[in-house]
Parts: structure tokens; sequence; C-alpha cells
């Protein structure tokens, strides 16, 4: 599957968006990927995944486990870990920090797969294995559905994307005028309470 044929599924969907958004990562952008609306649909999700999939057995082998972070990973973590034929966790956010939780458990220096939705800035990537680490997890490789950092992100990792994108963004005070213009949009959830 090609960026383009990944970008399909997002526009099948009506889930390509133009305007101007503020992204979870907190930066503003001319393009927000709507991706829920591509995971609301089991056939897409399914060819995404396990698309995602056939990448990861290419470039790492199968690991042991799957783990996202939690809200917007957990969908795209479940599909590809279904395809990969391993368990699906995810970790959640508590006192602001992602950690295992609900009795889920890994066994110590288990291969773990980091699978993400959209990766920006990597930030919530870097969290995540942050907490896989600490539960005793070796994370053999990052994966996402879509890096829009045109493969700039560090995650700490190898990322393994099925589709990178090189879409711009900017932090608040570096907004260009034409973008600025435009009503702000947040769909994004890191900041929901």
């Amino acid at each position: 599957m090609t960026s383009e044929d990944v970008l399909e599924e997002f526009r099948g969907a009506g889930a390509l968006r133009e305007g101007h958004f503020v992204l979870s990562s907190g930066l503003h952008s001319p393009v927000f990927l709507q991706k829920n609306l591509v995971f609301a649909e089991p056939d897409r999700c399914a060819r995404l995944c396990a698309a995602l999939a056939d990448r990861i057995m290419t470039a790492v082998g199968k690991p042991d486990v799957c783990i996202s972070p939690a809200v917007g990973g957990i969908i795209p973590g479940y599909e590809t870990a279904r395809h990969l034929g391993v368990r699906s966790l995810y970790v959640e956010r508590e006192a602001g920090q992602f950690t295992l939780r609900r009795g889920f458990q890994i066994a110590p220096g288990a291969r773990v797969v980091m699978v993400e939705d959209i990766v920006t800035t990597g930030l919530s990537s870097r969290e995540c294995i942050a907490a896989i680490n600490d539960a005793g997890g070796k994370v053999i490789a990052a994966a996402c559905i879509v890096d829009r950092s045109g493969g700039r992100a560090d995650v700490g990792v190898p990322l393994i994307a099925l589709a990178t994108l090189d879409v711009p963004a900017w932090p608040a005070d570096q907004i260009p005028p034409e973008l600025a213009a435009i009503p702000i949009e947040d769909p994004g959830s890191r900041r929901l309470a």
C-alpha cells in the first residue's frame, strides 16, 4: 500500500480535511486527518492495519505484543495486532503519565511494537515507549498509519509508517498570515478533560 493509497482511504471516508486546525501536539496545520472516520469503517481500518502488519513483519518480524497509547492508538493497535496474531494492550494516562492499567502486564523483555495512529512530533509515541520500557518490555519498533512529519519525527526507535507525508505545521506564535486568517478548529484529543 502506497502513501497515495492511504490518502485515498482517508478521502473515501471524508477524513482528509483542509482549513486551520490545532493538532493534539499543539501545532497549527492547514490539513487534518480525521482518522476516527476511517477507523469507524471496519473494512477500511482492516485494509490499513493489515498493510501495516505486513510492513512490521518485513521490518522486524513478529513481535510478542502490540501496545498503543490511549485513546487514538487503541483501534489501529488492536487491528494491527489482530493481523499479526499477537496480543493488543494499551497505556493510559494516570497522574499525567502513560502507564499499563486494567491488569495489563507484559513479560520482562517481551518484544513490543508500539502502534500509533498518526505521528506529528512523536511526543505521544515517546511517552508510550517510555511506559513500555518502565513495564519491562523491549520496544523493537514503533509503527503508525501516517507519519505526517515527513520522516523527521524522532521516537527513539525505528518508525515504520504506512504513509509518510510532509504536512506543514507551526507553533502558535509562527502561524503564516494566510492560515491565521482562517477560523481555528481544535479536533485534537490531548487537551480533552
